[in-house]
């Protein structure tokens, strides 16, 4: 096994007693982030919501981190993170939050220190854009938004 990246993480205000991000078995790839908030808070029917993880990071320039939403969240109370994945860039240095919808049909109850979504490290490849005049044929082509099947 390669040695692993150094990803730095800052304990924020209001996160005291909680769980750091953590992995919650050997080979799992995402670390669980925990609602670093005062009191419950409910999310309605439809209802979205930014709730805080309770840290920063500082990570290298090759990673970036994908908020995810917790499959468990998701199946038994239609939690889900909105804007998933969600991405933290390697030069951004303030809090993490996750914005979270009820797509459920009962209000939802977040506690803190509850689970309420993981977080996956992906390495973010050196990209240089070249602008052309034609791009190579393919037989896919255009096609697109259904295109490869029938439904």
């Amino acid at each position: 096994m390669s040695n692993p990246f150094v990803v730095e993480i800052k304990r924020l205000p209001g996160s005291d007693g909680l769980p750091l991000p953590q992995k919650m078995s050997e080979l799992a790839s995402g670390f669980d982030l925990h609602a670093a908030i005062e009191e419950p808070m409910t999310l309605a029917p439809g209802e979205r919501a930014l709730v805080s993880a309770g840290f920063a990071l500082a990570m290298p320039a090759e990673l970036e981190a994908q908020i995810r939403p917790r499959s468990g969240l998701a199946f038994k109370h239609g939690i889900t993170a909105l804007n998933s994945p969600g991405t933290i860039d390697a030069d951004y240095r303030g809090e993490v939050k996750v914005l979270l919808i009820n797509h459920g049909q009962e209000p939802f109850v977040i506690e803190r220190g509850e689970r309420i979504a993981q977080m996956v490290f992906q390495l973010v490849p050196q990209v240089n854009l070249t602008e052309v005049e034609e791009l190579g044929a393919t037989v896919r082509g255009a096609g697109g938004f259904g295109h490869t099947g029938t439904r």
